[in-house]
């Protein structure tokens, strides 16, 4: 087995064909778009390039097919928060090989090494993890926008490795024509005619409002969590950005108290509808498609993100964004589901939002990490 870097036009070719040809025969595989992928690795449109760095390869075997791939990346500004400088390795694609599985895994383990680090968690993105995060481990069906999908055996080479599972990301689904129950809608409504309470969908036209909002939320809403990392600006308008393309404003809310950002909801139409006969290429075709296929509307939507500062955190505000939601969802007698995804198994108040809305277990990935021996 031969392991090349990726460094050339044939060669990142070749990394994008990885997936296509290992789940040529799965149906539940949708093939993420060349251009989402790509753009990970492009020091022009992808941020986190400032500080820090990625490396990629390919697997071929001894008649020179293509059997794997991964990439392995570092993050300065987060790699030296744990107790071992911790890198990251992602994009990990395998045929049902072992002996292919840990050379993959050495490869990107020698590279993390060579560069000062002591672990790597896995399989991560070089970027946010709302998109290409964690290890499909249960609910093998077809996965919305930006979530990963694997092949079962997967979960074997991970363990057998040696990677240890750092925290389980469970993404719950709920029925859009089903009313949420009593209890949580009585709450919803009461928060909703609270004097101060104000929520507003997005809009467009101001986006560099939104953007400074989400920022202040989403910084204080997880600042307690272990080894968090602030958000930059820049990097909440790029991904405001990349959303362009398919969001609804009416889908993205922001909750106010007495004109101060309190809380925010990110909801996005499943942009995998759209996309997956596109077999990851987004010919002239395939975007024109794309358009009739957005204009013809998607029946999921994906929750993405969600985010309340810490002090308004019991006030009900995320119950009466998704009554908003609704409001505005019913009518178009559009959409059939809604993904929750993902919370971390240790996020004990989101999972217990879900729980009260009605949510019903759809499927789970992992974040794992593998210290160097």
């Amino acid at each position: 087995m031969t392991v090349t870097e990726v460094n050339n036009h044939q060669s990142r070719k070749a990394f994008l064909d990885a997936a296509r040809l290992i789940y040529k025969d799965d149906k539940n595989f949708i093939c993420p778009l060349d251009n989402d992928i790509e753009a990970v690795f492009d020091p022009e449109k992808n941020i986190f390039f400032k500080f820090g760095k990625a490396q990629r390869w390919i697997l071929t075997d001894d008649k020179g097919q293509l059997i794997g791939r991964v990439a392995a990346f570092i993050n300065e500004k987060k790699a030296y928060n744990y107790a071992q400088p911790t890198g990251g390795m992602g994009f990990f694609e395998c045929i049902d090989n072992q002996d292919a599985a840990f050379l993959i895994f050495d490869t990107a383990q020698n590279w993390l090494k060579q560069h000062g680090m002591q672990a790597m968690d896995g399989p991560i993105n070089f970027g946010e993890n709302d998109m290409f995060w964690g290890l499909l481990i249960d609910g093998f069906m077809p996965q919305s926008y930006g979530m990963n999908y694997h092949h079962p055996y997967y979960k074997k080479f991970f363990e057998d490795y040696g990677f240890v599972t750092l925290y389980e990301q469970i993404t719950n689904h709920i029925d859009a024509h089903k009313p949420f129950p009593e209890r949580f809608t009585k709450i919803a409504n009461w928060v909703i005619q609270k004097p101060g309470y104000r929520f507003e969908h997005l809009k467009a036209s101001q986006i560099d409002k939104f953007a400074s909002d989400f920022m202040e939320i989403y910084n204080d809403a997880w600042k307690d969590f272990e080894n968090f990392v602030p958000i930059q600006r820049a990097t909440i308008l790029e991904t405001f950005r990349k959303m362009k393309m398919i969001m609804d404003e009416n889908l993205i809310w922001f909750a106010y108290v007495d004109n101060e950002p309190a809380a925010f909801m990110v909801v996005l139409p499943d942009a995998n509808q759209m996309i997956k006969t596109f077999n990851g290429k987004l010919t002239l075709i395939n975007k024109l498609k794309f358009l009739y296929n957005k204009w013809k509307g998607v029946n999921r939507m994906r929750a993405v993100v969600m985010g309340t500062k810490t002090k308004y955190q019991k006030h009900g505000l995320e119950s009466a964004m998704f009554i908003k939601l609704k409001e505005y969802v019913l009518p178009l007698k559009q959409y059939d589901e809604m993904e929750l995804s993902w919370v971390g198994d240790f996020n004990d108040k989101m999972l217990a939002l879900h729980q009260a809305m009605g949510g019903v277990f759809g499927k789970k990935h992992a974040t794992l990490r593998y210290i160097f021996k």
